[in-house]
């Protein structure tokens, strides 16, 4: 592992870093964050200054309109666009983390000049429609249907944890076209208009108040055959390629956010009192902070490992499952530290006399969901087992 960076890429960090302070400055604060139109707007308006900069798609292709950059340079965007707290890819982070790149690896031609702009530009919204109610982990029991009708499908099913299919324009879709074989084959990949006749789309409220999931029902909707990406039947192969972008680079910035709310933990441990004296006093936290930090160090060791990994293959392998089973349930053991030191804290969503602790108890909830989205960790320790320790594969 070579991590030791260039002239150029530390001259790519110090110009980011520049335009990140110029453009940060006076930039309006986000959005109330259940108000999912004003969210789309406020994302899509920081996508274009992305774009127009020339950092729209930082890792995607030249020849697809990304600006190429390698995993390393990825590595050093994602640090300076955290630490400068600029803001996330929001609402498009399907278009831009799993659609986009899916398109442009395994799309066609037409595919990748049709709707790839529109991702980098800011200019449209995708949403991912692959979990039903009874194929979550299980995936490959999806039974949403898609018939064959000349140049369409048509297509009738139930999805379920859409994130922001209220303000989607597009949609990854995962459907049936054959029940021969094995579960997992007979699955295609299609892109969905979400404007089409025949969707109804029903938000989900999670536990931590927030309405981003959507329950999405399709009756007779018809997709142009020419929406297909990758060959009748071959779903699940083009679905693998989305799961490699997704748990190859994707909680990076969780990783950089969770080193930032330890340091908080930390703070507020020393203003909060326990029974006669802070608890930063007390050396049971002060170890348990000591080695959660020790862990998120080692993670960010993997994750330079990850990324030099990557320098040799542009798609993200297997090492990312690792990272992935490790770290969600880490980020469960720093909730559970976190309610400890907030104490009655820990029963409030709100700030309390400055106090902190809102982002802590939100994260906490959010953390729960961690084991379970992009892969539960049994999947993740089935990937590990078979294609990292070449242990023999599960029995279907």
């Amino acid at each position: 592992m070579d991590l030791k960076l260039t002239e150029a890429e530390l001259a790519f960090r110090r110009e980011l870093r520049q335009w990140l302070t110029v453009e940060l400055d006076g930039l309006a604060p986000p959005p109330e964050k259940q108000d999912w139109e004003s969210r789309r707007k406020y994302d899509l308006s920081w996508q274009a200054k992305l774009y127009q900069a020339g950092y729209a798609g930082i890792d995607w292709p030249k020849q697809v309109g990304g600006r190429g950059a390698s995993p390393i340079e990825q590595m050093i965007y994602i640090e300076e666009t955290e630490r400068a707290h600029a803001p996330y890819v929001g609402v498009n982070f399907v278009g831009l983390l799993h659609a986009g790149p899916t398109i442009a690896a395994i799309g066609s031609q037409e595919q990748q000049t049709r709707y790839l702009p529109g991702i980098l530009k800011g200019e449209e919204v995708w949403c991912q429609g692959f979990s039903e109610p009874c194929a979550g982990s299980d995936l490959a029991a999806l039974s949403t249907k898609a018939v064959r009708d000349g140049d369409e499908y048509i297509v009738s099913g139930q999805k379920i944890w859409t994130s922001h299919a209220q303000v989607a324009d597009y949609c990854e879709l995962l459907v049936r076209t054959s029940n021969e074989g094995p579960k997992h084959h007979g699955i295609t990949w299609l892109i969905l208009d979400m404007k089409s006749p025949g969707i109804e789309i029903v938000p989900l409220k999670t536990i931590g108040n927030s309405t981003e999931f959507s329950q999405v029902f399709l009756e007779e909707v018809r997709v142009p055959v020419a929406d297909r990406v990758g060959e009748e039947n071959q779903g699940w192969k083009v679905a693998m390629v989305t799961f490699s972008f997704e748990r190859g680079t994707a909680f990076i910035s969780d990783l950089i956010r969770s080193r930032e709310l330890l340091k908080s933990l930390v703070t507020i441990a020393r203003e909060t009192r326990g029974n006669s004296s802070p608890l930063w006093n007390d050396s049971a936290i002060r170890y348990q902070i000591g080695h959660l930090s020790a862990e998120l160090d080692a993670l960010w060791s993997l994750t330079l490992r990850n990324v030099s990994q990557a320098s040799k293959d542009r798609v993200p392998g297997v090492g990312g499952s690792v990272f992935k089973l490790y770290y969600s349930e880490l980020r469960q053991r720093i909730g559970d530290l976190a309610l400890k030191i907030l104490q009655r804290g820990a029963l409030a969503m709100d700030d309390i006399a400055g106090m902190g602790n809102a982002e802590h108890v939100e994260g906490y909830i959010y953390a729960i969901s961690m084991t379970i989205a992009a892969g539960t960790s049994q999947v993740q320790r089935n990937i590990i087992a078979e294609r990292i320790l070449g242990l023999p594969r599960q029995a279907s």
